[in-house]
């Protein structure tokens, strides 16, 4: 199995297929490197397309200690993928949990995105303190979930939330095989992500010095189904002048395996706008 070490050593499982300009992807919570199958088959064809786990999720390392996993940590993990494939520079393609990794990323390293796309972002993430705060008990509540009860009864119950029953319930196929893999995760590597990624992340408000900044051309997806997304999507279209919003009507969380047509023609059209330096409707203020 191929891997890579990131800076401290933790080794990431990673596949790539296609040649062509790279695109990097970047999971969410709920998913691993196999999330991506419909992205890898689709844009492979003329691209050179990069998936991998996160740590905490096989056939990566599960770092047992705590202190091995933040949002600093996963945006750099990103880099390190890059650096070891000697990938200068590339789409960035974050869902969720990866979505903020991808905004971190096209942060910090501007040179390194060609652009970056964030998919069903902003869970944890309110302007209003009082739903902030209800957000964090959940999310501890769901690290504890993972902690006490294993994989197989977390992942059955993280799996039925409201905002993945759009695809439940017109794609019972497809949500069959996600909440299948989930349940092949590891439930301490989903207690630590939980913990010490999620709960400690800034929030997108948080953010918004430094996303008023944001300089690579961004584009956020969003199903309409995904009420805990809603407000933080939307925030990121009036906060970043690069950004361009997508949102896919009757649709949820799941929205690359859930719509994969509409998600693959929207960043078919990002790249190719981003690569020919046409992404912008005009040109953002100064």
């Amino acid at each position: 199995m191929p891997h890579i070490a990131a800076l401290d050593g933790i080794r990431l499982y990673y596949e790539e297929a296609g040649v062509g300009t790279p695109v990097i992807f970047v999971h969410e919570y709920a998913g691993d490197y196999r999330t991506w199958e419909m992205q890898m088959r689709h844009f492979s064809r003329a691209h050179r397309c990069v998936t991998f786990s996160q740590r905490g999720y096989p056939p990566s390392d599960v770092p047992q200690d705590g202190a091995k996993y933040s949002q600093d940590i996963a945006r750099d993990d990103v880099i390190a993928v890059m650096d070891t494939l000697k990938i200068d520079k590339a789409h960035v393609v974050g869902h969720s949990m990866g979505g903020y990794t991808a905004l971190h990323v096209g942060i910090h390293a501007p040179a390194r995105c060609i652009s970056v796309v964030a998919a069903g972002c902003g869970w944890g993430s309110s302007p209003d303190v009082k739903k902030r705060e209800e957000m964090k008990t959940l999310a501890a509540d769901t690290g504890k979930m993972f902690a006490e009860e294993g994989i197989a009864s977390a992942a059955a119950k993280y799996a039925d939330a409201p905002m993945r029953q759009a695809q439940k319930n017109k794609d019972p196929r497809g949500y069959a095989e996600f909440a299948r893999m989930l349940a092949e995760h590891s439930a301490e590597g989903h207690a630590q992500t939980m913990f010490n990624l999620q709960l400690k992340r800034p929030t997108l408000w948080e953010m918004e010095a430094a996303l008023k900044k944001f300089s690579v051309p961004l584009l956020v997806i969003l199903g309409d189904e995904d009420e805990p997304c809603i407000d933080g999507s939307v925030f990121l279209k009036r906060t970043v002048s690069t950004a361009g919003l997508l949102v896919i009507p009757r649709s949820g969380h799941n929205i690359p395996t859930e719509e994969p047509s509409a998600f693959n023609a929207a960043l078919a059209d990002l790249f190719a706008a981003a690569e020919a330096g046409r992404w912008l409707a005009h040109k953002p203020p100064k």
